[in-house]
């Protein structure tokens, strides 16, 4: 329960000097944190920092001799200038004289300002006339709105009163520019952040629905009205008293973050980064064991950004009428309850959501159908969110909304504008309970960047962009396949449902998978449709599990998928879901390698469902084909197939298998003549298969495949795949794919330095040189307990998969044990999510052999013990 502030916080300055002044600062600090911690309204706490601040500036400003020079004045700006000072808030203030000031004066302000940086606070100053304020105010909207929120701490009164007065003319800012100057100013910032307000490392004052977008809402009311009060908006029926309060509520939660935040930094920063989250929410007292607190604070956090942002909205729709006169607007009729307002959909009898639920979903049905429709009118949206307070049952239980909801679901356009706005403004929610649940649930990793209902509406919108010609380049096969599907409507509906149950209990794909299945059958979808989507529901993970942490060139591994998908229509719709899946889970995690890894794996399993999945793979003739066509290659270049084959013989079967013909033509002809005794390395000076490929020749030495690794690390450069082979006369021929640390593929020059590098090594054969890097700021917050677990396979390979928190040298490290035993490793895959890495090997023993259940189990212990260190 929150008290009132105790007595004076901090005794009176005792001298003038820096380490005086330091020492009241931090009594102030300290005595700030304190009664935060006792629950004093953070208000209070705000406001007592900004008297502090004036007491301590007087007080300097007359030890300089400033109070004695008139027509000068001291006010505080921005924050400040609203008594608004959070514990490490900059102090903005403006000097003020009505002429140039004197030399003998300047120089004493010099000492005053100096004094405050050598105190160390974080001092935002201009010195200026009055004429300039006023000249530098008509040409930049930042610093006309802080001169509209000046406040007078110390000197010229009558001078303070021109400023304010000539600031509050119509002359300076007429309401109407500023108007539009803020809320372009505002459009800007939110660009900045690509429109996101659930990033998970927010800031709290800039983020969308973030401290700023309330208060644009009060600098336009100021202009406007004369007062920034949200009260006085309420006097003018711009705010319902219920939206006033619900304003001031979320604004004093953004503010006891921001407090807390500030308590636990040494300068100013209002980024809600990984590394402080924990503390703050332990301040703020959320409680649980390992994440909870986190998970609970940010929950709280994106359900009050997402608040702000729909009043924000309808607030300066309001301020569009009534300051631009935006009123008057080309009005025609939709049907019976609805009309349009320009561009805008209104309804026509305020009581209609409550008198009839079932037409919120036929107002989306008219977004759906009208492409001319960009948004909800003001009024409308208030009666939305009325509605959506004092429903007292789901609006899934009424019969006439699941029928307008199925209508919606299965229109092509829903996928767009309708299930956006559905989502932004709480209708989803509203709807059925599952989707109330995720509302701003987050997962505390560095993988998932966004909240649960953000990241499905971004995969919602990725699969709806596969409609379109622009999205072709970075998408060919979904933009290929996405519009011959059959049903895109049960599509849509995987894709609410395929993350519906994160944060419960088990599985989530298999629980959300039951909960599709009844919402489906609920809603009149045939039995067979119900599975379908139940069954992309389960999956929707498979796909992209097989591409990026199995081995795509084993026909077991293809055989396996193909059963699991069983046709080419569940093909087709797992296909658009993973990829779309993948691009909504953050801004940096689709790159040509995943395209190429999906895109392989959805043609070999084409081509395993058009053979039938009863038929076996046709081992020999695949090399047999893939010879063929490399030869065809190589004798353009000018050998005898009998040269070609002669080189061949060195190889084994598994080489030809798993490479492809263009791969055996290259290292071909760069093998042919060259020196047994020198390693040859190439770098593909163009991206194949998604990266830049290397090929490495020479003899076998120990620990190759750590050293290379090792060395590719230091370079800050990513391994996605290796394939580990051996020639029949003792040679490796290893092939890694790399990506920079960005996820692209070399440059042509990088490639150079890094194949003469690479070949120096692998000459001197050195001993493996694994050297500490240091763990990124992020990953460090982080502890996962290293985890090795063997997976069931026929061959006489062992399959393994290793997950850990993915530090520098990881691979090496890992690729080090397993030749401190001698252990061969043919094939690795690895993948990172996020903080996580969860890597895929496939190995033997020194007899060529799978390792018995001993040596796993020996294997096991040593590995997971070397990566706990």
């Amino acid at each position: 329960m929150e008290t009132t502030v105790a007595a004076p916080p901090v005794p009176c300055i005792s001298d003038i000097s820096v380490s005086c002044c330091k020492q009241y600062l931090d009594q102030l600090q300290q005595y700030l944190a304190e009664q935060f911690d006792l629950g004093v309204h953070v208000v209070e706490l705000v406001q007592l920092r900004s008297q502090q601040m004036d007491r301590l500036l007087t007080e300097l400003w007359q030890h300089f001799g400033l109070a004695e020079q008139d027509e000068l004045s001291l006010l505080a700006v921005g924050g400040y200038g609203r008594g608004e000072l959070h514990p490490r808030s900059d102090i903005d203030i403006l000097i003020l004289s009505q002429q140039q000031v004197a030399p003998a004066v300047a120089e004493k302000i010099s000492a005053f300002i100096t004094l405050l940086w050598d105190i160390r606070l974080d001092v935002g100053q201009s010195v200026r006339t009055l004429d300039e304020c006023l000249e530098l105010g008509l040409q930049d909207i930042t610093i006309a709105t802080n001169l509209q929120e000046c406040r007078l701490i110390y000197g010229d009164k009558q001078l303070y009163k021109k400023l304010c007065l000539a600031v509050c003319a119509d002359s300076f800012w007429p309401s109407e520019a500023f108007f539009r100057a803020k809320k372009e100013e505002q459009l800007a910032r939110h660009r900045q952040y690509k429109g996101n307000a659930y990033s998970l490392e927010p800031d709290i004052k800039a983020n969308p629905g973030g401290l700023r977008d309330i208060q644009t809402v009060c600098w336009v009311a100021g202009r406007h009205f004369g007062s920034s009060d949200l009260e006085e908006l309420t006097k003018q029926n711009f705010l319902t008293l219920a939206e006033c309060r619900e304003l001031q509520d979320c604004r004093d939660f953004l503010w006891r973050v921001r407090f807390a935040l500030h308590i636990h930094l040494t300068k100013s920063d209002d980024r809600l980064l990984f590394d402080r989250q924990l503390a703050v929410a332990q301040s703020l007292g959320y409680s649980g064991e390992h994440n909870a607190p986190v998970e609970r604070l940010m929950k709280h956090f994106f359900q009050t950004v997402r608040r702000i942002s729909e009043l924000n909205e309808m607030l300066l729709q309001l301020f569009d009428e009534a300051i631009l006169g935006n009123t008057a607007m080309d009005v025609r009729t939709v049907d019976e309850h609805f009309m349009l307002r320009g561009n805008l959909i209104d309804t026509n009898n305020a009581q209609l959501f409550l008198e009839q639920p079932e037409q919120i979903l036929v107002m989306f049905l008219h977004i759906a159908e009208n492409p001319k429709i960009t948004g909800i009118y003001s009024a409308t949206l208030r009666q939305l969110r009325e509605a959506r307070r004092r429903l007292t049952h789901w609006l899934q239980d009424l019969p006439e909304c699941r029928r307008h909801f199925k209508r919606l679901i299965q229109h092509p356009n829903v996928t767009g504008l309708p299930l956006t706005l559905m989502h932004r403004y709480g209708v989803l929610s509203t709807y059925f309970p599952a989707w109330s649940r995720i509302v701003g649930q987050m997962q505390f990793d560095l993988f998932h960047a966004f909240t649960v209902d953000e990241h499905t509406h971004r995969l919602i919108t990725k699969i709806h962009s596969f409609n379109f010609k622009e999205t072709e380049e970075t998408h060919p096969l979904c933009c290929q396949v996405y519009p011959r599907l059959e049903r895109p409507d049960l599509l849509t509906l995987a894709a609410v449902f395929h993350d519906i149950a994160k944060g419960r209990k088990g599985d989530h794909s298999t629980l959300g998978a039951v909960d599709a299945e009844e919402f489906c059958l609920a809603h009149g979808f045939s039995s067979p449709s119900a599975r379908t989507v139940a069954w992309l529901v389960k999956h929707h993970l498979l796909m992209s599990v097989t591409a990026q942490r199995r081995d795509i060139y084993d026909p077991e591994v293809i055989t396996k998928f193909a059963k699991t998908v069983r046709d080419q229509r569940h093909l087709d719709m797992l296909l658009c879901l993973t990829v779309a899946d993948i691009c909504a889970t953050n801004d940096d995690t689709w790159n040509s390698w995943k395209r190429t890894l999906i895109s392989e794996l959805y043609h070999a399993t084409q081509k395993a469902l058009r053979r039938g999945l009863e038929t076996p793979v046709d081992v020999r003739g695949m090399i047999r084909d893939k010879q063929k066509k490399a030869i065809e290659r190589l004798e353009l270049k000018g050998y005898s197939e009998e040269q070609i084959r002669g080189l061949w013989q060195r190889f084994r079967a598994d080489y030809f298998l798993r490479h492809t013909p263009q791969q055996i033509a290259w290292h071909s002809d760069n093998l042919w003549g060259h020196s047994e005794d020198q390693p040859l390395v190439l770098v593909s000076r163009r991206a194949t298969r998604g990266g830049t490929e290397i090929f490495v020749h020479c003899r076998d030495i120990p620990h190759l495949f750590a050293s290379v690794a090792a060395e590719l690390d230091q370079k800050n450069l990513n391994i996605h795949d290796a394939q580990i082979m051996s020639s029949r006369d003792g040679f490796v021929l290893d092939t890694f794919v790399v990506l920079d640390h960005e996820g692209e593929p070399l440059s042509p020059e990088r490639g150079v330095l890094l194949q003469q590098t690479l070949a120096t090594k692998l000459h001197v054969a050195a001993p493996i040189d694994i050297k500490q890097r240091r763990i990124p700021r992020q990953v460090q917050q982080f502890s996962i307990k290293p985890r090795v677990s063997f997976l069931p396979t026929k061959g006489k390979r062992t399959l393994i998969e290793v997950v850990a928190l993915d530090k520098p040298g990881l691979l090496a490290r890992i690729s080090a044990v397993f030749q401190s035993f001698n252990y061969a490793i043919h094939a690795a895959k690895v993948t990172t999510i996020g903080e996580k890495a969860e890597d895929f090997f496939s190995i033997s023993n020194c007899e060529r052999e799978k390792l018995s259940p001993e040596q796993k189990q020996q294997l096991k212990q040593i590995l997971e013990q070397a990566l706990k260190q």
